[in-house]
C-alpha cells in the first residue's frame, strides 16, 4: 500500500476551467472557493499532499499569488497540455499515487474523497486506475479520480488527441484494455448524478453554493452529502437555483460526441 506521504493531490485551478474567468476568487462563507474546495481536501485522510496547479498564463498569477499567501503549495505548468502539466507535478514531488479533483467542487464530500482513494489503496498493484465517474452515481460536483504515477507516465507518452491532453485522463479510461480500471459506485445504492448540480461552472451554480454554505457552513464547517441532500428536500427553492443546469454532464456530452454512449462501463 502506498504512504501517505507519496500521495499527491492535485486541484487544477486555472481561470479557463470555469464560465467566470475570477470564479475561484469568489467568496463563500467569508473565504474564495478555491480556498473551500483545498479545506476540503485538507480535512481527508487519505490525500496526502495537496498542490494546486495552474498554468503559466499571467491571468492564473492571482491563483499563484493568493495560495501561496494561504501556505498552499503550487505548480504552474503548460497552459494547454493539462495531462502534461499533472505528471510533471506528480514527478516533482515524487508520487506514487496522484489524486485529481477539479477546481470546480467547493461542495465536494471529505469522505467520498477518501472512499475513492481507498478503493485504489485496497486493492495494492491490482489498478492502474479508480473514480466514482465511469458511470457516475454521486451527485455531481463529487468527482474524484485516483491513479498510479506509472499509469499517468502511460497517459502522458501515449496520448495524442487534443481532448486527451487538455482533460488528463481520458486516454485511461477510454482504453480500458491497458489500463486496469474501477469505478466505485456511491454506497447508497442511489444515482443521483443528474439530480443535483454541486460543481460550480456558471453564475447559478456558484448562487447555489453560497446559498449552501449560508445555511450549513456555520454549523459544521465540513458539512458533508447526507447534510446537503437533507437540506435540499427540506428547501426545494435552493435546488431550483440552478436547476436549468441539471440533466446532463460533461462525460454524457462527451461519450455522445464520441457515439459512446451506450457503451459498456468500465470495470464496475
Amino acid at each position: 500500500m502506498a504512504r501517505r506521504d507519496t500521495i499527491v493531490t492535485i486541484i487544477q485551478a486555472d481561470s479557463r476551467s470555469t464560465e467566470s474567468a475570477d470564479i475561484l476568487m469568489m467568496p463563500l462563507a467569508g473565504r474564495p472557493l478555491i480556498f473551500r474546495i483545498l479545506e476540503r481536501v485538507q480535512a481527508t485522510k487519505l490525500s496526502g499532499r495537496t498542490v494546486v496547479v495552474t498554468t503559466t498564463r499571467p491571468e492564473d498569477d492571482e491563483i499563484d499569488d493568493y495560495c501561496r499567501k494561504e501556505g498552499f503549495e503550487v505548480y504552474r505548468g503548460h497552459p494547454d497540455d493539462l495531462l502534461e502539466r499533472y505528471y510533471q507535478a506528480g514527478r516533482l514531488y515524487n508520487a506514487d499515487i496522484v489524486v485529481k479533483i477539479p477546481s470546480s467542487c467547493p461542495l465536494i464530500d471529505p469522505d467520498v474523497i477518501d472512499v475513492v482513494i481507498s478503493a485504489l489503496l485496497d486493492a495494492p498493484g491490482h489498478y492502474d486506475y479508480a473514480s466514482n465517474l465511469h458511470p457516475p452515481t454521486y451527485p455531481d460536483g463529487n468527482d474524484v479520480e485516483v491513479l498510479t504515477m506509472e499509469a499517468l507516465a502511460k497517459a502522458r507518452e501515449l496520448a495524442g488527441k487534443t481532448f486527451e491532453r487538455k482533460n488528463t485522463t481520458p486516454f485511461i479510461w477510454e482504453n480500458p484494455g491497458s489500463f486496469n480500471n474501477l469505478n466505485v459506485e456511491w454506497q447508497s445504492g442511489l444515482d443521483y448524478s443528474l439530480m443535483y448540480r454541486l460543481t460550480v461552472e456558471y453564475k447559478e451554480d456558484y448562487q447555489f453554493a453560497r446559498t449552501i454554505y449560508d445555511a450549513l457552513y456555520k454549523r459544521n464547517k465540513l458539512f458533508g452529502l447526507e447534510e446537503i441532500l437533507n437540506l435540499l428536500e427540506f428547501r426545494p427553492d435552493i435546488a431550483s437555483i440552478n436547476a436549468m443546469h441539471t440533466g446532463g454532464n460533461w462525460r454524457i456530452h462527451h461519450m455522445s460526441d464520441l457515439g459512446k454512449l451506450d457503451s459498456e462501463p468500465i470495470n464496475i
